[in-house]
């Protein structure tokens, strides 16, 4: 079973930049793609960025794409996505999940998920 744990979020302004890591205890962690969806309020989840298993490949959706870089530890079982330049639009419940089945930018495609960490960007 695979547990992941997001930390990071918090308050910023326009402008700022956070970083979110996501932890997965467990030996498995480096045998998954890893996927950064985000879900603000009234709106559906959607797919941020992803990064295969060996971290040779990255992938964004168009909106934060030169803002956000996702980037994985595998030592430390780890998944990060940095946002620099974060804009209020960016405002919302940010989620990593991992997967083993091929397409990346779905969340169907994701069997495990955090609990999710709270972004909030000011204007």
């Amino acid at each position: 079973q695979v547990q992941l744990v997001e930390s990071g979020g918090g308050l910023v302004q326009a402008g700022d930049s956070l970083r979110l890591s996501c932890a997965d205890s467990r030996r498995t962690f480096r045998r998954y793609d890893m996927g950064w969806f985000r879900q603000a309020p009234g709106k559906e989840r959607e797919f941020v960025a992803a990064i295969k298993w060996s971290g040779g490949s990255t992938y964004y959706t168009d909106s934060v794409k030169g803002r956000f870089t996702i980037s994985r530890d595998n030592a430390k079982n780890t998944v990060y996505l940095q946002m620099n330049s974060l804009k209020p639009e960016d405002t919302a419940v940010y989620y990593c999940a991992a997967t083993t089945r091929p397409v990346l930018t779905s969340q169907f495609e994701y069997d495990y998920w955090g609990q999710g960490t709270q972004v909030t960007v000011s204007s």
